[in-house]
């Protein structure tokens, strides 16, 4: 697949101050299998992923859920006729969901700890779980801003920076119901997408930080004049015609 890349702004979400379940809760239909499902022993069972997404440093640990949410439908169903086909009864009955989000700390920071209600600078790289690097601030050069936990972002980001310090480094495995939910981005994110972001962090501070003034464009410096002048052209002057006779 080729490589996309979304402009900034994609990032940011058209989402009203909701509460994190109701940016996340799945619509009213059959579930799909849980995803990012925590193990006994601590670790997360991640769905498949391609080896296109650059692995992890050597001696990592697995993947652990920062939180697990398990969504149950509403509706439940109480009686079915015999006719019903089971998908039917699927659909009317739901069933619930669960997913976590996942990390790995690749680099533990040795500055401050992350403090909710601050603006996060981050630098990131994302991957869909197919191996396509659909958006980084690395490869532009400049990282991105944020206030943490006010829904300016994918609720994966939003929450996803618990326990780090700043100068640390983490992936985040994200399940769809924590990023562009069932249907996605187009064209560059997928339905029900599992995206991986590789994000390190680098400040925060209690305001946003002013951008940086442009640089002044310096103007091309003026052709060099010669140190001594030309010599002045000689003028030739053509003989007088003689009169005529």
């Amino acid at each position: 697949m080729k490589t996309q890349t979304l402009p900034l702004s994609a990032l940011i979400l058209a989402i009203a101050a909701l509460p994190l379940g109701a940016q996340t809760a799945p619509a009213h239909h059959p579930a799909t299998a849980a995803h990012h499902v925590a193990a006994a022993a601590g670790c997360v069972k991640l769905p498949e992923m391609s080896p296109k997404i650059p692995a992890l440093p050597a001696g990592s640990p697995c993947p652990h859920a920062l939180y697990t949410l398990t969504h149950i439908p509403d509706t439940h169903l109480d009686y079915a006729s015999p006719m019903i086909s089971p998908e039917l009864r699927a659909s009317l009955a739901g069933e619930k969901t669960t997913y976590s989000l996942a990390y790995v700390d690749t680099v533990i920071g040795t500055g401050p700890l992350a403090e909710s209600g601050k603006y996060y600078t981050v630098h990131y790289t994302g991957y869909l779980a197919d191996g396509a690097k659909f958006d980084s601030s690395v490869d532009r050069g400049e990282p991105i801003t944020f206030p943490y936990g006010q829904h300016r972002v994918i609720a994966g980001w939003d929450t996803g920076f618990e326990g780090m310090h700043i100068g640390g480094k983490r992936r985040l495995y994200i399940p769809y119901q924590l990023a562009y939910g069932e249907n996605g981005r187009p064209p560059i994110i997928p339905a029900k997408a599992e995206l991986v972001f590789d994000v390190e962090f680098i400040a925060q501070s209690n305001e946003m930080p002013k951008p940086k003034a442009p640089k002044p464009v310096t103007p091309p410096p003026a052709a060099a004049k010669p140190a001594t002048p030309p010599p002045a052209a000689t003028t030739t002057t053509s003989p007088a015609a003689k009169p005529q006779q």
